[in-house]
């Protein structure tokens, strides 16, 4: 007998990350009822170059959607909507007509498109960009990933212009197979990480357009975060489902850890760390390294965010793991790091594809310094956890310094949260509690709970709030100073990385 057999109906997140496709199915309290997951390849064609081919990405999604409603036992009828949750700014090309991709995916992290951002800043379009899109110009953002496949891919730019080619982030991507690319869509928080998108009018710039030379056909329509805009193929899982929910990633987990009011802010620990703060229904100026963002649009209404963003978090595990080949699974890096009492004087800045907030310095790359004789591989564990604890300090003390209010307390999330030697160090480094939920989901659930808000399957933002719940809060248990001291070292470690490789060998060579 299926376990969640009758008429209860649920909600399905699909949870698209950098590292791994996801799906969670939720019920109406916010719990999860089933949960799969399949990791995928990263692809590195050069150094800080990184790629994902799209159909790993649909075939690993579209696998975990239907393993989680199987081992909830349930069908497709029983789902009353799909909300998605992706990996940000990563950007596919794909045909029109055939739904195949034009080239792999360039990943967020890449920095092949170092070079575009460098000739517009010595152009001075700098500041007339951040002030359209509230973001610095990176090649963290899609536009000059856009503009750099258009450039490379053999006759891609002649396609484009008479309408063959298709941009997407990846929320868009997965909705175009969902639907049978009966619908090319995105939502705004996913929009305004592409350097395209004017947060202030919240459509397509078409000056933005211009600077980047990306023609207007390419892009998809913008609907809101919370709102029925497409169902998928029946023959996907057994019915047609509304799609009803999309946000990107790190929004769509404030949205699950209800940071719903100005002043409250999550930090999300997955494969990077992305540190965001409810501003309230007025974008706010960032400066300094932040970003200003769309958090999402909800009944008409749209919620903005400052966002700080470093590049490598968890990712620096894996690395621990894949490259140094310390352990053999991610969770093994608590008890190895938990082996020594401290890293024993080594910092280790894991600037693996450059350094994001507050630096934005693509040319970093990764150092360990401060290694001594009697360093071992447990000091060098310890002080990768260490680094993803001092970036989000960084990213805090930009934000306190923005803000009228200093935060007294930050929410966490992701795949991370759960190391608790972690979050008692990022409490000490940071001198404010740290909040883990019984939840820790929170990305997958801020998209269940946008789709579910859209089809009437929870009534209002209020009803949701009640489902937060705190699972632990870690206080500071080191001294002021003690805690200066250890972030000084870290400043003068980050020093050390800045700046390693220059614009003209970090540049790709030109097809």
């Amino acid at each position: 007998m299926p376990i969640h057999a009758g008429l209860t109906r649920y909600i399905l997140a699909l949870d698209q990350g950098t590292t791994s496709s996801r799906a969670i199915v939720f019920d109406q309290g916010g719990n999860v009822v089933s949960l799969a997951q399949q990791e995928f390849p990263q692809i590195y064609p050069s150094p800080g170059h990184v790629e994902h081919d799209p159909e790993q990405i649909w075939s690993s999604q579209l696998q975990v959607g239907r393993e989680a409603l199987a081992k909830a036992g349930l069908g497709g009828g029983q789902i009353a909507a799909v909300g998605i949750a992706n990996q940000r700014e990563t950007t596919v090309l794909w045909e029109r007509d055939s739904g195949r991709p034009v080239a792999n995916a360039i990943v967020w992290q890449s920095r092949i498109s170092s070079h575009i951002c460098d000739r517009l800043k010595a152009e001075g379009r700098e500041e007339f960009i951040h002030a359209r899109t509230g973001l610095v110009l990176d090649p963290y953002f899609s536009a000059s990933k856009v503009q750099y496949l258009l450039k490379t891919v053999s006759g891609l730019r002649a396609r484009a212009l008479r309408g063959e080619i298709l941009f997407g982030t990846i929320d868009t991507f997965l909705i175009w197979r969902l639907t049978g690319g009966r619908r090319h869509v995105t939502d705004p928080s996913n929009a305004s990480r592409t350097l395209l998108f004017n947060i202030h009018t919240l459509a397509w710039d078409e000056e933005l357009l211009a600077t980047f030379d990306i023609p207007r056909a390419m892009l998809p329509e913008v609907v809101p975060s919370s709102e029925a805009c497409g169902e998928s193929s029946p023959e996907l899982f057994g019915a047609a489902i509304p799609i009803a929910g999309i946000a990107g990633d790190q929004q769509a987990a404030l949205f699950g850890q209800m940071c719903l009011e100005p002043g409250m802010a999550k930090n999300t620990y997955g494969t990077g760390c992305f540190l965001l703060l409810n501003t309230g229904s007025k974008p706010v100026a960032a400066a300094n390294g932040l970003l200003t963002t769309v958090g999402w649009k909800l009944k008409g209404e749209v919620t903005y965010c400052l966002e700080g963003a470093v590049f490598i978090g968890g990712a620096v595990v894996q690395w621990i793991r894949d490259g140094l080949r310390a352990i053999t699974a991610s969770a093994d890096i608590e008890r190895l790091a938990a082996s020594v009492p401290d890293a024993g004087g080594v910092c280790f800045v894991p600037a693996f594809v450059g350094l994001g907030a507050p630096y934005w310095d693509p040319y970093a790359r990764g150092v360990i310094v401060g290694i001594k004789r009697e360093t071992t591989v447990a000091h060098i564990a310890r002080a990768a956890l260490d680094a993803i604890a001092f970036q989000s300090r960084d990213v805090l003390d930009l934000m306190n310094a923005q803000t009228s209010q200093p935060l007294s307390g930050l929410r966490v999330d992701g795949g991370a949260a759960v190391n608790s030697q972690l979050m008692q160090f990022q409490a000490d480094i940071l001198g404010v509690s740290v909040r883990r939920p019984r939840v820790t989901e929170t990305t997958a659930l801020g998209a269940a709970y946008l789709a579910g808000l859209a089809v009437g399957y929870w009534t209002s933002a209020r009803q949701i709030a009640g489902n937060w719940a705190l699972e632990r809060e870690f206080q500071p248990s080191i001294s002021a100073e003690a805690r200066q001291e250890l972030y000084s070292r870290w400043r003068d470690a980050v020093a050390r990385a800045r700046g390693w490789e220059t614009p003209r060998s970090a540049a790709p060579a030109q097809a």
